[in-house]
């Protein structure tokens, strides 16, 4: 049935709120029933839309967004959540689990997995973009980080403040020759190639 999931869009930027729009209303199955710029404007539109979904931007001006899940979910309990953002981090991904959220999908998702993303969540299931559950099972221990000793997790949080091997052997206590050898065992482990990729995965489990 044409427009059977009511969806209520929520980011503080009119232009990917209208893109957005366009491509879910391009789904039979769904149609946007409000907009908003931010978590505040959300919470007095709910009993009067009474939507099925919410998606939501994390990071807005005004009420944040673990905010916006928890006290949408006290006004509609049976109201289904999905964080739609650009930030893969473990702490926020976590964050948002544990408010409430349902999904949590990036902007550099296409658009048969925010298909596959609404339905499951509708359906009753959690849905992760790989990314985010990447960051999540690294933060956990379950992921590449979980590989690392203690020393190289300490060693691979400097790396990714950009910190020299000189820079970091000072912080640590180690030689030059000493923090040369722990990088070398972090980006095997890691099955990076150098400092920027070890960087990267490192501020994506949230080490940094």
């Amino acid at each position: 049935m044409r427009g059977s999931i009511r969806i209520l869009l929520v980011d503080d930027h009119a232009v990917v709120r209208e893109g957005m729009r366009a491509l879910l209303e391009d789904f039979n199955e769904m149609s946007v029933v409000g907009e908003a710029a931010s978590g505040d404007l959300v919470l007095p539109m709910l009993p009067r839309i009474a939507p099925d979904l919410l998606m939501t931007d994390l990071k807005m001006p005004g009420m944040p967004a673990a905010d916006l899940v928890r006290q949408a979910l006290q006004q509609l309990p049976a109201l289904r959540i999905i964080v739609f953002t650009s930030f893969a981090e473990a702490r926020l991904v976590r964050a948002l689990l544990d408010a409430g959220a349902h999904g949590y999908l990036l902007k550099d998702a296409h658009r048969e997995e925010i298909r596959r993303a609404i339905h499951a969540v509708m359906e009753g299931e959690t849905y992760l973009h790989a990314d985010a559950r990447q960051a999540v099972e690294e933060a956990s221990g379950k992921g590449p980080l979980g590989r690392l000793t203690e020393r190289e997790r300490d060693v691979l949080a400097l790396i990714a403040e950009g910190k020299s091997n000189k820079e970091i052997g000072r912080s640590l206590d180690l030689t030059e020759g000493t923090v040369k050898g722990y990088v070398s065992a972090i980006f095997e482990k890691l099955g990076v190639n150098d400092r920027t990729q070890a960087a990267m995965l490192a501020h994506r489990s949230g080490l940094v």
